[in-house]
C-alpha cells in the first residue's frame, strides 16, 4: 500500500531538507533532492515501525481536549 504526502523542503548551507507536512515529526536532509526524497521515506518507515503495537497488547482509546 501506498500513501502520498506533500514533501515541504529547502536549501540550508547546501544541503536539502524537509518534513512531510501532514506527518509532524518526519524531518531528514540530503545532498541532494533524490537524496533528500529517499531520507524522508526512510524516517517515515521507521517512524510507522515505531508505532506498531505488539499484536498481544490489550490497546485502549480515550477522547481528551487539548487547547489550541
Amino acid at each position: 500500500m501506498s500513501r502520498q504526502f506533500t514533501l515541504e523542503y529547502w536549501t540550508d548551507e547546501g544541503w536539502y531538507v524537509g518534513r512531510l507536512k501532514e506527518v509532524p515529526g518526519v524531518f531528514s536532509q540530503g545532498e541532494t533532492l533524490e537524496e533528500l526524497e529517499n531520507n524522508i521515506r526512510e524516517a517515515y518507515e521507521l517512524m510507522m515501525k515505531e508505532e506498531e503495537v505488539s499484536p498481544h497488547a490489550e490497546v485502549h482509546t480515550k477522547e481528551i481536549r487539548v487547547e489550541v
